[in-house]
């Protein structure tokens, strides 16, 4: 799969990558280098983000609905307006000004 120029594929260094307004949805990026890339208006819904480099990436206006963040790395990336709807954070990493939060999910029921 390529998108805007590039070759989308689990464990793909796409650091710097210009990735904004893609068509991202379903893709497997897991483990992916995304670090600083600018994924901004993306469409990365159900896409498969686990244990990827997304530290310093534009997220803003993406939308990450359904998407496997597992163990993904979101350190100060840029998630203004982005959406995350039903999307698997369980042990990613958010930074939020200058702090460090690992984030832990657990399936509520009845």
């Amino acid at each position: 799969m390529k998108a805007n120029g590039y070759e989308i594929s689990p464990a793909a260094d796409l650091s710097g990558a210009d990735l904004s307004v893609a068509d991202l949805s379903r893709a497997n990026l897991s483990e992916a280098d995304l670090s600083g890339a600018d994924l901004s208006g993306a469409d990365l819904r159900k896409a498969d983000l686990s244990g990827a480099d997304l530290s310093r990436a534009d997220l803003s206006y993406a939308d990450l609905s359904e998407a496997d963040l597992r163990k993904a790395d979101l350190s100060v990336a840029d998630l203004t307006r982005c959406i995350l709807c039903d999307c698997n954070l369980d042990g990613a990493t958010i930074s939020f000004r200058g702090r460090k939060v690992i984030v832990r999910f657990e399936e509520v029921t009845g």
